[in-house]
């Protein structure tokens, strides 16, 4: 079994170089062809109808399905009147629209597939697909409670912008935020992991489905996390670091939900010390770690593809 260093270790140009092409090996072998047309990749889409033709449903509805809809989008009631089984799918919803505005923004800045001249490109075209499966997975969460009627509704115009220009940001100055956004989703997936067992005890087969569909995007997170890592040079990675608190604080802040079902110091704690080893070993073994993360480094690919 390996053992892992920081995310945040020292890489050279070479390595991360080499990792690039290592990265983008295992991604198609992770999760397929690309069908761009669609925003989707065979694996994933084959992964979801597995999860769809074998449904779990909740044996029990929401105390007041209906506070869902009137809050999963914007808060519009107390949180502290909302159920807690309803306060944390509406918490997964405003975060998991998040990431849906960001990749949407992203989508038609970035080269398509038939565009792209160098792995780099090809990588952040794949990601993004791998992206929209995501979401794709987060939607079928709240079917698993009976919630079917969930929409993906746009932010406001100004955050609109912001997402929209982002991608078009130079890459030395885009890749700590990046990076950082990768690494704050993890920790907010490891309190999901932790919460799900408390909030979701009455129901274990709707909790069982709902890990299992948060495991499938935190092994493509982990890969995301070290990808986004290869992008940093030394004086990006310090810069990095030193986001990792605002970032988290600043973001979680603007979710209503959060102070009432997240430990923010600890997510904060997680994001400054991360490391692979705080993960399951059945994630990791399905995962892709950078080679200068781990103590006894794996030989990367030596063909170079232009990244």
């Amino acid at each position: 079994m390996p053992t892992f260093q920081s995310i945040f270790s020292p890489s050279d140009s070479r390595q991360r170089q080499e990792n690039f092409e290592a990265y983008w090996e295992f991604s198609q072998r992770h999760s397929g062809q690309i069908l761009e047309a669609q925003k989707d990749l065979t694996t994933k889409r084959d992964l979801l109808a597995g999860f769809q033709r074998e449904a779990v449903r909740s044996r029990k509805p929401l105390a007041d399905p209906e506070k869902f809809y009137r809050n999963y989008v914007k808060m519009r009631d107390d949180p502290r009147s909302l159920d807690r089984k309803t306060l944390l799918l509406t918490c997964i919803y405003k975060f998991a629209r998040h990431e849906w505005v960001g990749i949407s923004g992203a989508w038609d800045a970035i080269p398509s597939m038939a565009e792209a001249k160098k792995t780099t490109e090809r990588i952040s075209r794949y990601h993004l697909c791998e992206e929209f499966c995501h979401v794709r997975l987060f939607h079928e969460m709240f079917r698993t409670f009976h919630l079917d009627k969930v929409e993906w509704v746009p932010l406001g115009p100004w955050m609109q912008k912001v997402y929209r220009i982002f991608p078009k940001v130079p890459e030395s100055l885009m890749s700590p935020p990046a990076f950082v956004s990768e690494l704050m989703g993890m920790t907010f997936y490891l309190e999901l992991d932790r919460l799900f067992d408390d909030v979701f005890a009455d129901e274990p087969e709707a909790r069982d489905r709902l890990r299992a569909l948060l495991h499938e995007i935190m092994v493509d997170e982990l890969a995301h996390i070290g990808q986004r890592r290869n992008f940093i040079g030394a004086v990006g990675i310090r810069a990095a670091r030193r986001m990792v608190r605002p970032m988290i604080t600043a973001f979680f802040k603007d979710i209503p939900e959060a102070k009432y079902l997240l430990d923010i110091p600890r997510m904060v704690r997680e994001g400054l010390e991360f490391d692979y080893s705080v993960m399951r070993p059945e994630l990791i073994e399905r995962s892709w770690v950078p080679s200068y993360c781990r103590t006894e480094p794996e030989i990367a690919s030596p063909r170079l593809a232009g990244a």
